[in-house]
């Protein structure tokens, strides 16, 4: 349960305003005697010694490249604070993206955290800007219940960050010397709306054109992944399949409760928050006909005996690199033969999309391929009110009706990556070496589409999968994870013995 926010003022260490509690609630004692009392006694902490991180070489590279596009203009990349869920509740905190990717600080990123690249010849010089422990004589340290350490737990210091990330480190307190540096400078937005809003007042114009030019640059650096991201991703998916194992020893009890789904949302976390930070986004349980639902995240429904639970879901690293995953399993242990029929379709898209793969190929090369297998088997099982090329041709469309979403997506940091990327540098970009991407073809018969016959409506299938393209083609990441109809069947009945 939350805990009683306390009232005194920061001690000179921080730049956030200590939160004020309510006069109805109890607070900290601010006496005298207990500020002398509480600010001796105290021995050292003990901690391993620091030693450079392995990212951080790949980090440096990245900055390297970024300097080379912003030449003479001071660039501003923060973390971000802490953003609140519900009246003094905060959401779990997680960095902006884009300064993890340019640090290689993860999941242990202290909060309001600022990479400042300050001009220098042709370069930038880089300064980390962070908050370092707290000293035990001040008042943050037991009365800011956002970022006293009393309350949120000890920060690193300067010296260890500065050693674990090559960087130069300075204490946020001083962040205010670099103002004049703000006049002429790029930002990322979105991490700190409030600190935008301070660097908009300094800025010798208000043209914001070049905050979003940092932000596509950033997102079109990280379209190709460097050797340290693909061994994430790959170590992402490795702890998905793990997790994935998890689901399927849990569907007994996912059967015997009124909320099963949400038994199978829960063993996933368990396994996320074990092998890493988190989920890599809210975990779909999708039983029978809520398969259909793209995004049903709700997650409260039963897992029948005889149905179908589509699950996607993706475990993040420490590191914050997701996978995402999306397998389609017979809760009892069998497909039906309509629901086998279904899946094989739908895994015949995925493959004939993944042999599409190989560097010089265009990235919508990959959806093409998969729409024109989708359109193939819909129009063969007499459901197009069109012939199959008429529905192939952009003004038709007709076989979207039962696959609307897109096939691929770029993968990272984002479970959705390099959003901020152009058309011509993502849809239509030839592959390279280094990209990674999911390849998830699907069939959804919605409840109530009588376009279809009574037996198919309900029923929903997603094959998804993550593929990294190297100098020869394209390698499944998750192809371990049981994906054919035998693979799959044969993963449930290994666990599920009470169902047969």
């Amino acid at each position: 349960m939350a805990l009683l926010h306390a009232t005194c003022q920061t001690g000179g260490v921080s730049d956030q305003e200590t939160p004020k509690a309510p006069e109805n609630r109890s607070t900290t004692p601010i006496s005298e005697a207990f500020r002398d009392f509480i600010s001796t006694g105290w021995g050292d902490v003990p901690s391993e010694p620091a030693t450079p991180l392995p990212q951080a070489p790949f980090a440096a590279a990245r900055r390297e490249r970024l300097s080379e596009e912003f030449s003479g203009l001071t660039l501003v990349i923060p973390a971000g604070e802490t953003k609140t869920r519900s009246n003094d509740t905060d959401y779990p905190y997680r960095p902006h993206t884009a300064f993890v990717y340019l640090t290689g600080w993860g999941a242990d990123t202290v909060p309001g955290s600022i990479l400042l690249g300050i001009p220098q010849d042709t370069g930038h010089h880089w300064v980390l800007f962070t908050r370092p422990p707290a000293p035990r004589t001040s008042d943050e340290f037991y009365a800011n219940p956002a970022i006293g350490e009393f309350w949120t737990g000890r920060r690193p210091g300067l010296a260890d960050v500065a050693t674990w990330l090559g960087l130069e480190t300075r204490d946020r307190a001083d962040w205010s010397n670099e103002m004049p540096l703000l006049a002429n400078c790029a930002l990322i937005r979105e991490s700190d709306s409030a600190l935008a809003e301070m660097i908009d007042a300094l800025r010798h114009d208000d043209d914001q054109s070049v905050d979003d030019t940092l932000a596509r640059v950033i997102s079109e650096m990280r379209l190709v992944k460097d050797a340290w991201e693909i061994g994430e991703l790959t170590a992402a998916v490795e702890a998905t399949h793990r997790g994935f194992d998890r689901i399927i020893a849990s569907l007994p009890e996912a059967s015997a409760h009124p909320r099963g789904e949400r038994i199978i949302e829960g063993v996933f976390h368990q396994a996320a928050r074990l092998e890493g930070n988190d989920t890599g986004y809210g975990t779909i349980a999708a039983s029978g006909p809520h398969a259909c639902i793209l995004h049903w995240v709700t997650n409260d429904g039963p897992v029948k005996p005889g149905d179908l639970v589509l699950v996607d879901a993706g475990i993040e690293l420490d590191s914050l690199y997701t996978a995402d995953i999306t397998r389609t399993i017979p809760v009892s242990g069998s497909f039906s033969p309509l629901q086998r029929q279904i899946y094989e379709a739908v895994l015949d898209a995925a493959d004939q999309a993944f042999a599409v793969v190989k560097p010089g190929a265009l990235f919508r090369d990959i959806h093409d391929t998969a729409m024109r297998v989708i359109a193939g088997y819909v129009h063969e099982w007499g459901f197009l009110p069109v012939e199959l090329e008429e529905s192939l041709a952009k003004e038709g469309q007709h076989h979207r009706r039962y696959m609307i979403h897109g096939t691929s997506h770029h993968l990272g940091l984002d479970v959705h990556d390099c959003a901020k990327a152009r058309r011509e540098m993502y849809m239509d970009k030839e592959l390279e070496p280094g990209m990674v991407f999911t390849i998830e073809p699907g069939l959804y018969f919605q409840p109530d589409d009588h376009t279809v016959p009574p037996d198919w409506r309900g029923i929903g299938v997603r094959i998804e999968d993550n593929i990294v393209v190297t100098e020869t083609g394209g390698r499944n990441l998750s192809q371990n994870i049981p994906r054919t109809p035998d693979e799959v069947e044969n993963w449930v009945r290994g666990t599920l013995p009470s169902l047969h």
